[in-house]
């Protein structure tokens, strides 16, 4: 028994023991545990920073300050641009040929004619109900004495123009005046009186400029007053509608929204080398794709506008042509270089002086011609009652002629009507061209301004045929094809019928109604 209990009371001592071990340990830990942190504490407090150099802000001067000085030099010279105006309701018309849808989104050159940089379409801001609409642009001074460039569209049909000027407090305007504008470049030309000479912008060469210059974009986005962009020359003479013949824009990646339009494209030499006027767009703002008129062709147009008639004059002799060059035109008239014409004006210059349809203009004044620019180019620039030498040719033979240029304003006038005709004649749709045709009678010649019994008008053309592709639609007057005159439906079936898959074909047809339709090309290769 004894034994037991001495072997019990020593497994409870071990116990003891073991637990008074274990609790000693852990207070052990501890205390050395918060020995160590103190002495870590103790140990940051007294390490020495002395040598650690301080940091500095650079000078503004040691940074890249080339963006920055242009822009100092040029904000003084661009203006925000206000416009109020009565809207009209007015039916709207459609060129022929042109397709335009009612809402125009179908356009992705974002109608920049209209509405596209908050113009005489609406404000960007919203603000429906009221009976006057508000516009948005900018302009840039280019004469201390108040004379500043900007985009027609800013301020046409406009009731009151007023321009904000930099520097200018909160609500101050000066009310502006328009001195001129030109349609066929999209430039206007305003003028605000101040009694202080103002921070005139210097214009550059834009031929001067190479694809891949920087670039600056000044102006007012969304009434965002002197907004800087930067980008580069993305292209030069870039075309975007083929109804406008003097505009060959500056193409650049610079940033441009709705409210810049009329505002500076500027290069490193703070001068202005384009005035920014469209972009091309799906979603309404900026995509990469901006366009500016160039410098050279802003001051043609300003120096016009500011002389004594305060308009623009361009010569012209009454011809036209296809505005893209197309090889099949070229094999079909045997041209090898120049500009093969599809229209002459009746009684006009050229008409006058023996040119006719199908003639390929080859010189101007013994100067080579090779495309359309260049024929534009050399006799817009001339004045009315010029006397000028056209080289050509027919059926391969050289030729030449005088033709005494005429003011083109004065010769084409206001675009006519060009209501589609109707008539129940028609010719089943071809099988090989896409397209059906009906004859013209005698009544309908004298309102499309034909002689009687010449073409025949298209009545109906199927989706996705070569008819389509080729831009044929319905109204156009077919006049040839191929050379060969068509004066009624069985002339259209006979030639067409001898047309085979490769072969060009060259088509002649009359657009438009009045004393302004005029014939144009339209060629491709039969599939």
């Amino acid at each position: 028994m004894e034994s037991r209990m001495s072997l019990r009371d020593r497994m409870r001592s071990h116990r003891f023991l073991s637990t008074v071990l274990v609790v000693m340990t852990l207070f052990v830990g501890i205390l050395i545990g918060t020995v160590i942190q103190k002495g870590v504490k103790g140990a940051t407090k007294s390490v020495n920073s002395s040598d650690a150099t301080q940091l500095k802000v650079p000078a503004p001067q040691q940074l890249s300050n080339a963006f920055s000085q242009v822009a100092k030099t040029l904000e003084p010279s661009v203006v925000n641009i206000n416009t109020e105006s009565t809207p009209k309701t007015t039916p709207r018309t459609r060129r022929r040929g042109q397709q335009v849808p009612d809402d125009q989104d179908g356009d992705p050159f974002q109608d920049f004619f209209d509405r596209f940089f908050g113009g005489q379409g609406g404000s960007p801001f919203g603000g429906g109900g009221s009976t006057t609409e508000h516009s948005l642009g900018s302009g840039v001074i280019v004469d201390s004495k108040g004379y500043i460039i900007t985009n027609q569209h800013v301020v046409d049909k406009a009731d009151r123009i007023r321009v904000k000027l930099d520097g200018d407090p909160p609500g101050v305007q000066h009310d502006a005046k328009v001195i001129g504008t030109d349609p066929e470049t999209d430039l206007a030309v305003i003028k605000i009186e101040v009694d202080h000479p103002l921070a005139a912008a210097k214009l550059g060469n834009s031929d001067s400029m190479n694809v891949g210059d920087w670039v600056l974009a000044i102006g007012s986005p969304f009434a965002l007053e002197e907004s800087v962009t930067a980008g580069i020359v993305s292209s030069k003479g870039r075309d975007i509608d083929n109804r406008r013949q003097f505009q060959h824009f500056i193409q650049t990646d610079a940033a441009i929204n709705p409210g810049n339009s009329g505002g500076p494209l500027v290069n490193m030499n703070s001068e202005v080398i384009g005035i920014n006027t469209a972009i091309f767009t799906e979603s309404g703002g900026y995509q990469g794709i901006g366009f500016a008129l160039p410098s050279n062709t802003v001051v043609e147009v300003y120096n016009q506008l500011t002389g004594a008639e305060h308009k623009v004059v361009r010569g012209s002799i009454g011809v036209a042509f296809s505005a893209q060059p197309n090889p099949a035109i070229a094999r079909v008239y045997g041209a090898k270089t120049g500009v093969t014409v599809s229209s002459v004006t009746p009684n006009g210059p050229a008409d006058q002086a023996g040119l006719k349809i199908g003639d390929t203009i080859t010189s101007v004044n013994g100067k080579p011609v090779k495309n359309g620019d260049e024929l534009v180019s050399s006799i817009s620039a001339e004045k009315p009652g010029t006397k000028i030498k056209i080289g050509y040719e027919r059926g391969a033979k050289p030729a030449e002629t005088t033709v005494t240029i005429a003011d083109r304003a004065k010769l084409y006038g206001n675009t006519a009507s060009n209501e589609e005709e109707s008539g129940n004649e028609e010719q089943p749709v071809s099988g090989k061209l896409g397209l059906s045709v009906r004859p013209i009678t005698p009544d309908m010649a004298d309102r499309l301004g034909i002689p009687a019994n010449k073409g025949v008008i298209v009545a109906d053309v199927k989706a996705g045929s070569f008819a389509e592709d080729i831009g044929l639609s319905r109204g156009d007057v077919i006049l040839e094809v191929n050379k060969q005159p068509v004066n009624s439906d069985d002339d259209f079936r006979r030639i067409t019928g001898q047309l085979k898959s490769g072969q060009d074909v060259v088509f002649l047809v009359r657009q438009g109604r009045g004393r302004n339709a005029s014939t144009i090309f339209l060629a491709g290769t039969l599939p």
